[in-house]
C-alpha cells in the first residue's frame, strides 16, 4: 500500500527539510547586474512561505566568463549581504536555501562574459549564435577553483545547500558530451577522459562545503539527441558522482543548445520569445527558424520517471526527481518509489503556495504547459501567463491559445 510521504521529513546529507517538495533551480531572470534584486527576494520567500522544505535561487555563475545574461546572478563577495538578506527570510518562512551554481561555457557571450565564450572545444554555437574557443589547461583549474570559492561565498551568504550544475549541455556538460567534447588531449576522448573536468570540479565543491553544507548535483540521464550522452554512460557519471561524494543527485536529461524541449517538454511559443527579444536581428532570424532550432516534444505529468527509475536500479545514494510533478497523486507515486524529494518549476510559477494548497486537499496545479514562462525568461523576468491576464498583447494571447488547442489533438 502506497506511503503519503510527501509532508515528511527528507534527509540530504547534514541537512533536513521539513517536507519533500523542492522549489527546482529554473531559471527566474529576476537579477540585475549579475546580483539579486528585490523581485528575487519576493519570489523565492512566497514560495517559501508557500510551504515547500527547500527553495533554490538558479542558475548563479561561479565566475565572469560562465554568464549568459545580465538577469543571471554570478556567485561573488559583492553580492552576499544582499544574498543573505533572502537566505534569513527563507529559514524565517521555515525552508532551508539552496543556489545552483555553474559555468554556462559556450552558451555565454562576450558581452556578458567579458571575453570569447569558452568551451571543451572551439566552434560556432548557433544557439547562442557565438564563436567559442577551447579552453586551456590552466584556465580548467582555475575554473575548477573558482566552483569552490562559489560554494565558500554562499556558506557565508546563509545556504544550506549548494546544487552543482552538470547537465543541459553547460560547462560540465559539454566536457562529459561528445557532442561538445572533441579534444584530443586528457579531457577528451573516453568517457573516463570526459569526467575529469567534473571530478576536479567536484573535488573543490566537496572540499569546500565541508560537513556542514549538502552537495546536490544536476545531471543527465540522456542528453535527448543522437550524438549526445544515452542512458548507459550516464548512469556511469551518476556512480562517479555518488563515489565523489554528492549527497544526491538531481535527475533530468536535455541540451539547451541542441533539444531544449527535452528538458522542458511542450510547444516553445516562439512569437511569445521573440516578443521580448532586444535584438532586431535575432527577433526576426528565430521566427523564421526558430520551429527548427526548437522543435517540440510532447508533454507528459511525469516525463522523466521511466528513465529515473533505471537510475534508481543502478544506484545506491540519494535521488531527487524532476520533471511533470504537477499533482499529489503523481509526487507521491514518485516518492514511494524511493525518491527522497521531488523538484518542482513551473507549478511553483503559476502558484508559489502550491504544497501548502496539496496540504489542504488540493490535487493538482493548473499550469497548462504552453511554456510562455520559459519563451520569456530569455529576455525578462518568468512569469506566468495566467498571473498575467489583461496584461498580455492580444497576439500573444492568441498564440497561447493556439497551442492548447494543437495540445489537445
Amino acid at each position: 500500500m502506497a506511503q503519503q510521504l510527501l509532508f515528511t521529513e527528507a534527509h540530504i546529507g547534514p541537512m533536513t527539510l521539513r517536507n519533500r517538495a523542492v522549489r527546482s533551480a529554473a531559471f527566474e531572470g529576476m537579477g540585475h547586474a549579475n546580483g539579486p534584486t528585490q523581485m528575487l527576494h519576493d519570489y523565492h520567500v512566497s514560495v517559501a512561505r508557500g510551504g515547500v522544505g527547500m527553495t533554490t535561487l538558479a542558475y548563479a555563475a561561479v565566475c565572469q566568463s560562465g554568464l549568459s545574461f545580465e538577469t543571471q546572478l554570478w556567485l561573488r563577495p559583492e553580492i552576499e549581504e544582499d544574498l543573505r538578506k533572502i537566505t534569513d527570510d527563507i529559514h524565517k518562512a521555515g525552508a532551508k536555501a539552496s543556489i545552483q551554481i555553474g559555468h554556462c561555457g559556450n552558451m555565454t557571450h562576450r558581452a556578458t562574459a567579458g571575453q570569447t565564450p569558452v568551451g571543451p572545444s572551439s566552434g560556432f554555437n548557433l544557439y547562442s549564435p557565438t564563436w567559442c574557443r577551447a579552453l586551456r589547461d590552466d584556465e580548467l583549474h582555475e575554473i575548477a577553483q573558482q566552483f569552490g570559492e562559489a560554494v565558500r561565498t554562499a556558506r557565508r551568504a546563509g545556504f544550506d545547500c549548494v546544487e552543482v550544475h552538470a547537465g543541459h549541455g553547460y560547462l560540465i556538460s559539454q566536457f562529459l558530451s561528445p557532442y561538445t567534447n572533441r579534444r584530443q588531449d586528457q579531457y577528451g576522448g573516453s568517457l573516463d577522459n570526459r569526467m575529469r573536468f567534473m571530478r576536479m570540479c567536484m573535488e573543490q565543491v566537496i572540499d569546500a562545503a565541508a560537513d556542514d553544507m549538502a552537495v546536490v548535483v544536476k545531471t543527465n540521464m540522456r542528453d535527448g539527441f543522437k550524438g549526445g550522452l544515452e542512458i548507459d554512460d550516464c548512469i556511469t557519471v551518476a556512480k562517479e558522482l555518488e563515489r565523489l561524494g554528492a549527497h544526491a543527485l538531481v535527475l533530468s536529461g536535455g541540451f539547451v543548445s541542441k533539444a531544449p524541449m527535452y528538458v522542458m517538454r511542450g510547444e516553445m511559443p516562439l512569437y511569445s520569445m521573440t516578443h521580448y527579444m532586444r535584438q532586431w536581428w535575432l527577433k526576426y532570424s528565430v521566427r523564421m527558424v526558430g520551429k527548427y532550432m526548437i522543435p517540440p516534444v510532447p508533454y507528459q505529468d511525469l516525463y522523466f520517471l521511466p528513465d529515473a527509475l533505471r537510475f534508481r536500479d543502478e544506484l545506491h545514494g540519494k535521488l531527487i526527481y524532476v520533471g511533470g510533478a504537477v499533482s499529489r497523486e503523481g509526487i507521491e507515486q514518485v516518492l514511494n518509489e524511493g525518491f527522497e524529494a521531488v523538484q518542482m518549476g513551473r507549478a511553483l510559477l503559476r502558484d508559489p503556495e502550491f504544497v501548502n494548497h496539496l496540504r489542504q486537499g488540493q490535487e493538482r496545479c493548473d499550469c497548462d504547459h504552453v511554456n510562455y514562462c520559459i519563451a520569456r525568461m530569455y529576455s525578462r523576468e518568468m512569469a506566468c501567463h495566467k498571473c498575467l491576464a489583461g496584461k498580455l498583447p492580444p497576439r500573444i494571447v492568441k498564440e497561447i491559445e493556439q497551442i492548447k488547442a494543437r495540445q489537445k489533438r
